[in-house]
């Protein structure tokens, strides 16, 4: 397989862990997890500098995953990229299990980060980024935000320090899928024009189908536009509950949790075995 059907295999994998994971500890976000998943299998599959067998070896690239919430994505990529086993996935969101509903990087490899809190994943990527920057390191930071933390002024705070210092090696990917918690982000706090708002704060950005592999691996090559001295914004416009039609566009499945029919319907969607498939099946 090449990079694109490996990454396409990933994402739907990463769809499919996450309705069973979800499903079978009780657990919410789905609709979440399946709206990023795309980018998680690009990520994982051909981007980032990453090394399973060693998960903290010095010239990895970081990724935090701001989003908290979509932990169970995050989970699955890691496992299926061979961070950890497979089997592990099965204890999600369950008493005593290391894989908590929002992600924890608590004895889990791979995970840099734990979040929940909105806002606060741009900051400690910033920290990151500018640590490596003086350090004269050459790794990547990797932070992927929903749409709806962008309402908050920390995430702003930190588009500010990233432009003023010029951190080029910071990529900030907004899960831009035009739904909150509660309700559409137009209706809570419209956000728009927002790759203006990114642009005035002095970060290159770039506006993708977040679904498209080929457009966001275009987006988060390295050095993409030559704008070296400026941190890159990819907002990513996609829909959530992806792949199952209905979840999508709908605030219902932020935390409704898919049991009896809903869940067999949504197997069939994704082209889920009827066994949860130990293996990525590549």
């Amino acid at each position: 397989m090449d990079k694109r059907s490996d990454s396409i295999a990933l994402a739907k994998q990463i769809r499919i862990d996450s309705l069973e994971m979800t499903s079978s500890g009780g657990g919410s976000h789905l609709g979440s997890c399946l709206s990023c998943a795309d980018i998680l299998a690009v990520l994982y599959g051909s981007i980032m500098n990453k090394n399973p067998e060693d998960p903290l070896y010095a010239e990895r690239d970081r990724f935090i995953l701001s989003k908290g919430h979509a932990g169970a994505a995050v989970y699955s990529a890691l496992a299926r990229s061979g961070y950890f086993s497979p089997d592990e996935l099965k204890t999600h969101y369950q008493n005593g299990s290391k894989l908590s509903g929002h992600v924890s990087h608590k004895d889990v490899p791979g995970v840099e980060l734990s979040t929940g809190s909105l806002g606060h994943g741009l900051s400690v990527a910033c920290g990151m980024a500018y640590s490596a920057k003086l350090e004269g390191k050459s790794h990547r930071v990797f932070v992927l935000l929903s749409d709806g933390e962008c309402d908050e002024g920390t995430t702003w705070e930190a588009a500010l320090f990233a432009s003023h210092r010029a951190l080029s090696r910071l990529v900030a990917i907004v899960d831009y899928n035009k739904i909150q918690s509660l309700d559409t982000v137009e209706s809570v706090l419209a956000l728009e024009p927002f790759a203006a708002k990114w642009e005035s704060f002095g970060w290159d950005v770039v506006e993708v189908d977040g679904h498209d592999h080929e457009e966001l691996s275009a987006a988060l090559a390295e050095d993409h536009s030559g704008l070296h001295r400026k941190p890159r914004c990819i907002i990513a416009h996609t829909v959530k509950g992806k792949g199952v039609s209905f979840m999508e566009n709908t605030v219902l499945w932020h935390y409704r949790t898919a049991r009896g029919e809903e869940l067999e319907n949504a197997r069939d969607e994704l082209g889920a075995d009827s066994e949860w498939a130990e293996t990525s099946g590549e």
